[in-house]
Protein backbone atom coordinates (compact mmCIF):
# COMPACT_ATOMS: atom_id res chain seq x y z
CA UNK A 1 0.00 0.00 0.00
CA UNK A 2 2.95 2.31 0.62
CA UNK A 3 3.86 1.90 -3.07
CA UNK A 4 0.37 3.11 -4.01
CA UNK A 5 0.87 6.27 -1.98
CA UNK A 6 4.37 6.84 -3.33
CA UNK A 7 3.26 6.46 -6.95
CA UNK A 8 0.38 8.85 -6.39
CA UNK A 9 2.72 11.50 -4.96
CA UNK A 10 5.77 11.23 -7.20
CA UNK A 11 4.89 14.29 -9.30
CA UNK A 12 3.74 16.48 -6.39
CA UNK A 13 5.68 19.11 -4.41
CA UNK A 14 6.98 18.02 -1.00
CA UNK A 15 4.60 20.33 0.88
CA UNK A 16 1.62 18.89 -0.97
CA UNK A 17 2.81 15.33 -0.36
CA UNK A 18 3.05 16.02 3.37
CA UNK A 19 -0.34 17.71 3.38
CA UNK A 20 -1.98 14.76 1.65
CA UNK A 21 -0.37 12.28 4.03
CA UNK A 22 -1.71 14.23 7.00
CA UNK A 23 -5.11 14.39 5.32
CA UNK A 24 -5.01 10.64 4.63
CA UNK A 25 -4.35 9.87 8.30
CA UNK A 26 -7.06 12.27 9.42
CA UNK A 27 -9.68 10.84 7.05
CA UNK A 28 -8.79 7.25 7.90
CA UNK A 29 -9.11 7.95 11.63
CA UNK A 30 -12.47 9.66 11.21
CA UNK A 31 -13.77 6.97 8.86
CA UNK A 32 -12.93 4.29 11.42
CA UNK A 33 -14.86 6.22 14.05
CA UNK A 34 -17.88 6.69 11.78
CA UNK A 35 -18.01 2.98 10.98
CA UNK A 36 -17.49 2.02 14.63
CA UNK A 37 -20.27 4.33 15.78
CA UNK A 38 -22.67 2.77 13.30
CA UNK A 39 -21.76 -0.82 14.12
CA UNK A 40 -22.24 -0.10 17.83
CA UNK A 41 -25.63 1.55 17.29
CA UNK A 42 -28.99 -0.10 18.01
CA UNK A 43 -29.79 -0.40 14.29
CA UNK A 44 -26.49 -0.72 12.40
CA UNK A 45 -26.33 -0.70 8.63
CA UNK A 46 -22.80 -2.13 8.63
CA UNK A 47 -22.26 -5.70 9.76
CA UNK A 48 -18.61 -5.88 8.69
CA UNK A 49 -16.02 -3.37 7.49
CA UNK A 50 -12.45 -4.47 6.85
CA UNK A 51 -9.46 -2.30 7.75
CA UNK A 52 -8.38 -2.65 4.11
CA UNK A 53 -11.62 -1.07 2.91
CA UNK A 54 -11.26 1.83 5.34
CA UNK A 55 -7.67 2.50 4.28
CA UNK A 56 -8.51 2.28 0.59
CA UNK A 57 -11.49 4.61 1.04
CA UNK A 58 -9.22 7.09 2.79
CA UNK A 59 -6.77 6.94 -0.12
CA UNK A 60 -9.49 7.93 -2.58
CA UNK A 61 -11.20 10.49 -0.34
CA UNK A 62 -7.94 12.23 0.55
CA UNK A 63 -6.84 12.51 -3.06
CA UNK A 64 -3.80 10.31 -2.50
CA UNK A 65 -5.26 7.97 -5.10
CA UNK A 66 -6.52 10.05 -8.00
CA UNK A 67 -7.74 7.38 -10.42
CA UNK A 68 -11.45 6.41 -10.71
CA UNK A 69 -12.72 3.78 -8.29
CA UNK A 70 -15.20 0.95 -8.76
CA UNK A 71 -17.79 -0.40 -6.32
CA UNK A 72 -19.48 -3.78 -6.63
CA UNK A 73 -22.61 -4.60 -4.62
CA UNK A 74 -23.89 -8.18 -4.44
CA UNK A 75 -26.52 -10.15 -2.57
CA UNK A 76 -29.24 -12.68 -3.21
CA UNK A 77 -32.49 -11.79 -4.92
CA UNK A 78 -34.67 -9.30 -3.00
CA UNK A 79 -31.88 -8.52 -0.53
CA UNK A 80 -32.17 -4.77 -1.10
CA UNK A 81 -28.96 -4.31 -3.11
CA UNK A 82 -30.60 -2.34 -5.94
CA UNK A 83 -32.38 -0.02 -3.50
CA UNK A 84 -29.15 0.59 -1.59
CA UNK A 85 -27.27 1.30 -4.82
CA UNK A 86 -29.93 3.78 -5.93
CA UNK A 87 -29.86 5.55 -2.56
CA UNK A 88 -26.07 5.84 -2.66
CA UNK A 89 -26.20 7.16 -6.21
CA UNK A 90 -28.97 9.67 -5.44
CA UNK A 91 -27.03 11.03 -2.46
CA UNK A 92 -23.78 11.35 -4.41
CA UNK A 93 -25.52 12.98 -7.37
CA UNK A 94 -27.16 15.55 -5.07
CA UNK A 95 -23.71 16.32 -3.66
CA UNK A 96 -22.27 16.59 -7.18
CA UNK A 97 -25.04 18.96 -8.25
CA UNK A 98 -24.52 21.19 -5.22
CA UNK A 99 -20.78 21.50 -5.73
CA UNK A 100 -20.80 21.46 -9.55
CA UNK A 101 -18.83 18.22 -9.75
CA UNK A 102 -19.11 16.68 -13.20
CA UNK A 103 -18.89 13.00 -14.12
CA UNK A 104 -18.97 11.84 -10.51
CA UNK A 105 -20.74 8.48 -10.86
CA UNK A 106 -21.76 5.90 -13.47
CA UNK A 107 -24.05 2.95 -12.72
CA UNK A 108 -23.77 -0.42 -14.41
CA UNK A 109 -26.65 -2.84 -13.83
CA UNK A 110 -25.45 -6.44 -13.67
CA UNK A 111 -28.90 -7.66 -14.74
CA UNK A 112 -28.42 -5.99 -18.13
CA UNK A 113 -25.85 -8.65 -18.94
CA UNK A 114 -28.31 -11.56 -18.98
CA UNK A 115 -28.08 -13.29 -22.34
CA UNK A 116 -30.94 -12.63 -24.75
CA UNK A 117 -33.34 -15.55 -24.49
CA UNK A 118 -36.37 -13.97 -26.17
CA UNK A 119 -36.65 -16.79 -28.71
CA UNK A 120 -36.88 -19.31 -25.87
CA UNK A 121 -39.61 -17.25 -24.16
CA UNK A 122 -41.63 -17.17 -27.40
CA UNK A 123 -41.18 -20.91 -27.87
CA UNK A 124 -42.29 -21.58 -24.30
CA UNK A 125 -45.37 -19.39 -24.71
CA UNK A 126 -44.73 -17.20 -21.67
CA UNK A 127 -41.94 -16.09 -19.38
CA UNK A 128 -43.44 -18.18 -16.57
CA UNK A 129 -43.14 -21.35 -18.65
CA UNK A 130 -39.66 -20.34 -19.84
CA UNK A 131 -38.54 -19.81 -16.24
CA UNK A 132 -39.53 -23.37 -15.35
CA UNK A 133 -36.96 -24.79 -17.74
CA UNK A 134 -34.22 -22.15 -17.92
CA UNK A 135 -32.06 -21.33 -14.92
CA UNK A 136 -31.65 -17.57 -14.45
CA UNK A 137 -30.04 -18.05 -11.05
CA UNK A 138 -26.57 -19.13 -12.10
CA UNK A 139 -23.64 -16.92 -13.20
CA UNK A 140 -23.58 -18.64 -16.60
CA UNK A 141 -26.92 -16.97 -17.44
CA UNK A 142 -25.05 -13.65 -17.74
CA UNK A 143 -22.23 -12.42 -19.93
CA UNK A 144 -20.08 -11.34 -17.00
CA UNK A 145 -16.92 -11.22 -19.08
CA UNK A 146 -18.47 -8.41 -21.14
CA UNK A 147 -19.46 -6.57 -17.96
CA UNK A 148 -15.90 -6.76 -16.65
CA UNK A 149 -14.58 -5.50 -19.99
CA UNK A 150 -16.96 -2.52 -19.85
CA UNK A 151 -15.99 -1.63 -16.27
CA UNK A 152 -12.27 -1.82 -17.04
CA UNK A 153 -12.76 0.33 -20.14
CA UNK A 154 -14.61 2.99 -18.16
CA UNK A 155 -11.91 2.98 -15.49
CA UNK A 156 -9.37 3.52 -18.27
CA UNK A 157 -11.24 6.66 -19.33
CA UNK A 158 -13.16 5.32 -22.34
CA UNK A 159 -16.81 5.74 -23.27
CA UNK A 160 -18.78 2.49 -23.45
CA UNK A 161 -22.14 1.53 -24.92
CA UNK A 162 -23.90 -0.76 -22.45
CA UNK A 163 -26.57 -3.39 -23.05
CA UNK A 164 -30.11 -3.19 -21.70
CA UNK A 165 -32.11 -6.22 -20.59
CA UNK A 166 -35.91 -6.18 -20.52
CA UNK A 167 -37.02 -7.35 -17.05
CA UNK A 168 -40.73 -7.29 -17.92
CA UNK A 169 -40.75 -10.90 -19.08
CA UNK A 170 -39.52 -10.87 -22.68
CA UNK A 171 -35.88 -11.87 -21.93
CA UNK A 172 -34.80 -9.44 -24.66
CA UNK A 173 -31.31 -7.91 -24.41
CA UNK A 174 -30.49 -4.97 -26.63
CA UNK A 175 -26.77 -4.40 -27.04
CA UNK A 176 -24.88 -1.11 -27.34
CA UNK A 177 -27.88 1.09 -26.44
CA UNK A 178 -26.85 3.05 -23.33
CA UNK A 179 -23.88 5.40 -23.46
CA UNK A 180 -21.78 5.30 -20.29
CA UNK A 181 -19.14 7.98 -19.88
CA UNK A 182 -16.01 7.76 -17.70
CA UNK A 183 -16.55 9.04 -14.19
CA UNK A 184 -14.87 9.20 -10.81
CA UNK A 185 -16.98 6.32 -9.43
CA UNK A 186 -18.27 3.23 -11.24
CA UNK A 187 -20.92 1.36 -9.26
CA UNK A 188 -22.57 -1.93 -10.11
CA UNK A 189 -24.99 -4.20 -8.31
CA UNK A 190 -26.52 -7.61 -8.97
CA UNK A 191 -26.75 -11.22 -7.92
CA UNK A 192 -23.39 -12.21 -9.34
CA UNK A 193 -21.42 -8.98 -9.06
CA UNK A 194 -18.84 -10.56 -6.73
CA UNK A 195 -18.52 -13.91 -8.51
CA UNK A 196 -15.09 -14.95 -9.88
CA UNK A 197 -15.54 -13.79 -13.49
CA UNK A 198 -15.98 -10.14 -12.53
CA UNK A 199 -15.07 -9.58 -8.85
CA UNK A 200 -11.55 -8.30 -9.46
CA UNK A 201 -12.94 -5.37 -11.46
CA UNK A 202 -13.95 -3.72 -8.18
CA UNK A 203 -11.97 -1.70 -5.67
CA UNK A 204 -14.72 -2.00 -3.06
CA UNK A 205 -16.66 -5.23 -2.68
CA UNK A 206 -19.97 -4.94 -0.80
CA UNK A 207 -22.31 -7.78 0.15
CA UNK A 208 -25.88 -7.14 1.30
CA UNK A 209 -27.15 -9.52 3.97
CA UNK A 210 -30.87 -10.04 4.57
CA UNK A 211 -32.88 -12.43 6.75
CA UNK A 212 -34.68 -15.25 4.96
CA UNK A 213 -38.06 -13.98 6.18
CA UNK A 214 -37.62 -10.47 4.77
CA UNK A 215 -36.07 -11.74 1.56
CA UNK A 216 -38.86 -14.24 0.91
CA UNK A 217 -41.62 -11.69 1.50
CA UNK A 218 -39.97 -9.26 -0.92
CA UNK A 219 -39.44 -11.98 -3.51
CA UNK A 220 -43.08 -13.04 -3.65
CA UNK A 221 -44.27 -9.45 -3.87
CA UNK A 222 -41.95 -8.86 -6.82
CA UNK A 223 -42.87 -12.19 -8.43
CA UNK A 224 -46.52 -11.14 -8.51
CA UNK A 225 -45.56 -7.86 -10.18
CA UNK A 226 -43.60 -9.78 -12.84
CA UNK A 227 -46.41 -12.24 -13.50
CA UNK A 228 -44.64 -15.45 -12.53
CA UNK A 229 -47.98 -16.98 -11.59
CA UNK A 230 -47.94 -20.65 -10.66
CA UNK A 231 -44.18 -20.87 -11.15
CA UNK A 232 -43.43 -18.58 -8.17
CA UNK A 233 -42.69 -21.37 -5.70
CA UNK A 234 -40.46 -23.25 -8.11
CA UNK A 235 -38.58 -20.09 -9.09
CA UNK A 236 -38.10 -19.08 -5.45
CA UNK A 237 -36.90 -22.54 -4.36
CA UNK A 238 -34.42 -22.62 -7.24
CA UNK A 239 -33.18 -19.11 -6.49
CA UNK A 240 -32.72 -19.95 -2.81
CA UNK A 241 -30.84 -23.16 -3.53
CA UNK A 242 -28.59 -21.56 -6.16
CA UNK A 243 -27.91 -18.61 -3.84
CA UNK A 244 -26.33 -21.03 -1.37
CA UNK A 245 -23.98 -22.22 -4.10
CA UNK A 246 -23.16 -19.06 -6.03
CA UNK A 247 -24.07 -15.98 -3.99
CA UNK A 248 -23.65 -16.64 -0.26
CA UNK A 249 -19.96 -17.64 -0.70
CA UNK A 250 -19.20 -14.26 -2.30
CA UNK A 251 -19.72 -12.65 1.10
CA UNK A 252 -16.30 -14.07 2.02
CA UNK A 253 -14.60 -11.82 -0.54
CA UNK A 254 -16.55 -8.73 0.53
CA UNK A 255 -14.73 -5.84 2.21
CA UNK A 256 -18.05 -4.59 3.57
CA UNK A 257 -21.24 -6.39 4.59
CA UNK A 258 -24.36 -4.25 4.78
CA UNK A 259 -27.71 -4.98 6.36
CA UNK A 260 -30.42 -5.13 3.71
CA UNK A 261 -33.12 -4.37 6.27
CA UNK A 262 -32.15 -0.91 7.52
CA UNK A 263 -34.32 2.12 6.87
CA UNK A 264 -33.60 3.66 3.47
CA UNK A 265 -32.88 7.00 5.08
CA UNK A 266 -30.07 5.39 7.06
CA UNK A 267 -27.98 4.63 3.95
CA UNK A 268 -28.33 8.18 2.68
CA UNK A 269 -27.59 9.61 6.11
CA UNK A 270 -24.38 7.59 6.31
CA UNK A 271 -23.15 8.72 2.89
CA UNK A 272 -23.92 12.32 3.82
CA UNK A 273 -21.99 11.91 7.07
CA UNK A 274 -18.92 10.77 5.13
CA UNK A 275 -19.32 13.62 2.63
CA UNK A 276 -19.60 16.14 5.47
CA UNK A 277 -16.42 14.77 6.98
CA UNK A 278 -14.58 15.00 3.67
CA UNK A 279 -15.76 18.57 3.08
CA UNK A 280 -14.57 19.57 6.55
CA UNK A 281 -11.09 18.08 6.32
CA UNK A 282 -10.51 19.29 2.76
CA UNK A 283 -11.59 22.79 3.80
CA UNK A 284 -9.08 22.67 6.67
CA UNK A 285 -6.36 21.63 4.22
CA UNK A 286 -7.14 24.49 1.85
CA UNK A 287 -6.95 26.98 4.71
CA UNK A 288 -3.70 25.49 5.98
CA UNK A 289 -1.86 25.52 2.65
CA UNK A 290 -3.38 28.57 0.98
Amino acid sequence: MQNTITNSFKHKPSSEKFGNLVLLQQIEKQLKQIFTDDMNSSAPIFLKVSDRAVHKAALFLSGCNTRPCSIGIAGETASGKSTIAYDIIDTLEAFADEYKIFDLITRINTDDYYYDRSDMVKAAGSFAEFAKHYDLDIPEALELELMKKHIKSLLDGNEVYLPEYDMSGTAIRRDDVKLATPSKIIISEGLFTLTPKVVDAFDFKIYVHVSQEAQKERFYRRAEERGLGSSMDEVYNNAASKAKIYIHPTAESADIILSGEAERTAYKAFVNKVLDMVKEVHCDKILMYS
